[in-house]
């Protein structure tokens, strides 16, 4: 059984990753858990401090996050009657990553599949803060849904890679276990800089081979390029429906996101994005 965290705001953008994961999940047993988190607009540290209840302001929040919590599985429900699927309901008075980061742990959560949408609106801001936050300090897969994207089945998956890092079979399972629901194929992508590969970059190309053998999937080396632009031709080659990159420390995928603005990339995406921790 898979174990689904769904962070909703109750926005359409948030509604939309819930359908996506429904969806995708559709013929697996799951538990998801609809999660919103809240704290006043105006509080001193003393609130944060001491049990909220005393003060009589955290209860009728929560009272209101509950009923949306409620018309939100209702609606889900109603459209999708899938008895594969069970929901529980978290009202949490706490900042959305701490909540999640605990939650995560306590739980043994398999994906966090949530809405992302760039801040103001601006195009070249391609994930929220919340998103990248995240992907940055939550110790799970994560699944982000772009805004107004329409459900599509996984057929085409890209999977950027270095071959910097020495796979371990935890670090592609997430992706496996996706991809093993639908006729999928992965197309597995390195950027060349002029350079043969080194003996251990090999050995981890080899790894992959192994641990996709069961996977339809093939290995493409791109030249010239730098890798968002790599992503952004590839892209427009193939129809692809799923990005996915593992996160390690001092990996590309780091240096992409985090060592200049937090939240900008040189490429526009416009299909989920699996991000998926390093278990090393």
């Amino acid at each position: 059984m898979k174990k689904i965290l769904l962070p909703t705001d109750f926005s359409n953008n948030s509604w939309n990753a819930i359908e996506y994961a429904l969806k995708l999940f559709k013929d697996e047993v799951c538990t998801f858990y609809l999660l919103h988190t809240y704290t006043p607009a105006v509080y001193h540290v003393e609130y944060v401090l001491i049990n909220p209840s005393q003060f009589g302001l955290g209860d009728s929040i929560r009272e209101e996050v509950i009923s949306h919590l409620k018309d939100v599985e209702k609606k889900i429900k109603k459209k999708f009657k899938n008895p594969n699927h069970k929901f529980e309901r978290i009202a949490a008075f706490n900042t959305l990553i701490l909540e999640i980061q605990s939650f995560v742990e306590e739980n043994e959560i398999d994906y966090i599949v949530m809405g992302t949408k760039g801040a103001s609106g601006l195009q070249e801001v391609l994930f929220g803060s919340n998103t990248v936050h995240v992907f940055k300090n939550v110790k799970c897969p994560v699944l982000a849904i772009p805004d107004g994207f329409d459900f599509e089945i996984p057929r085409e998956v890209l999977f950027p890679t270095d071959y910097e890092m020495q796979y371990q079979e935890d670090d592609v399972k997430p992706l496996i276990d996706i991809v093993s629901l639908y006729n999928t194929r992965v197309n597995i992508m390195n950027v060349s800089y002029g350079y043969e590969l080194s003996e251990a970059q090999e050995s981890n190309k080899a790894l992959l081979e192994k641990y996709f053998g069961e996977i339809a999937h093939l290995f493409h080396s791109i030249s010239n390029q730098d890798v968002p632009e790599a992503i952004n031709n590839f892209q427009l080659r193939a129809k692809i429906n799923l990005l996915v990159m593992i996160n390690n420390k001092h990996s590309f995928f780091e240096n992409l996101f985090f060592k200049s603005k937090i939240n900008h990339i040189g490429f526009h995406l416009n299909v989920p994005f699996l991000v998926i921790p390093a278990r090393t």
